[in-house]
């Protein structure tokens, strides 16, 4: 087996950070617009007819979380007014504040969006699936951001597994704290890979036949997000699943109304008012 080499770049990012009270922040990153192809070629290990065609797309400049929000974000959160519907301020099987919230549904993530959005004046929402890949790629084209395969050294997974000449490592079987492994993409964006499932936006599609090529959000025909049912998109991998199924391009989907204890949500955000 080949050896692995890891090498570590220190590069800067620009963000903002919105204060959500009592000492509780939420670091937004810049992502610059560009064009990028999403999905993967039929040549990438492991990868699946709904992530192709492999097509460009062409993503405005936005904002995106640092990190997948935490528990104590949430919690935070959860204290503003009501939208739409009620959030359980405690929902996660495995407790920490610097942890991811998990067991959080489609609604609760999108309810979440919307109280941030009131309380701030900002366009909060969910990354639509292609703002999400090429955040997570930051112009990179390899199956994982740091290159051809992945470590338990990089991210949390179940890494009894193996993914292409990557070694089998640590089965931590529960999340991490945001940021546990200092390891971030060329955008300074962490834990794109593994530890939580990041719901995005989307309906889902079983490929990406007449997806948009803008990087907006694919709805079918209702666009009230409330109202929406069905099945949405995941991305990213968690702290359960195979290295596989944390590549960059991998899109499994779930009912909306799930609650499991690796799903949790990565912010974005638009530009209006913000800069």
């Amino acid at each position: 087996m080949p050896n692995i080499v890891i090498t570590k770049t220190q590069k800067t990012a620009k963000y903002y950070v919105e204060d959500l009270g009592n000492g509780i922040k939420l670091d937004m990153v810049l992502i610059p617009g560009g064009s990028f192809m999403m999905g993967a070629p039929d040549t990438e290990e492991e990868s699946r007819d709904n992530e192709r065609p492999h097509h460009q797309v062409t993503v405005s400049t936005f904002f995106i979380g640092k990190y997948p929000v935490t528990q104590a974000q949430w919690r935070a959160v959860a204290a503003l007014p009501q939208v739409n519907r009620k959030l359980n301020p405690e929902p996660s099987r495995f407790q920490g504040d610097k942890r991811p919230v998990e067991r959080v549904s489609w609604y609760d993530a999108v309810e979440f969006c919307s109280r941030l959005a009131q309380f701030t004046g900002r366009p909060y929402s969910l990354p639509s699936e292609a703002q999400w890949e090429y955040a997570c790629r930051a112009g990179t084209t390899t199956p994982f951001h740091f290159g051809e395969t992945i470590t338990s050294e990089l991210a949390n997974y179940n890494a009894e597994y193996t993914y292409s000449a990557g070694a089998k490592g640590k089965y931590r079987r529960e999340t991490t704290e945001v940021g546990s492994f200092e390891v971030a993409n060329a955008f300074g964006l962490c834990d794109m890979h593994g530890n939580v499932w990041e719901w995005c936006l989307d309906d889902w599609h079983d490929n990406y036949e007449k997806a948009p090529t803008d990087g907006s959000s694919w709805f079918n025909e209702n666009h009230n997000l409330s109202q929406k049912q069905a099945r949405a998109s995941l991305r990213g991998g968690s702290w359960i699943t195979t290295p596989a199924n944390c590549r960059s391009a991998y899109r499994p989907y779930s009912d909306r109304d799930d609650h499991v204890n690796d799903y949790g949500f990565r912010l974005a955000c638009g530009l209006p008012n913000m800069v």
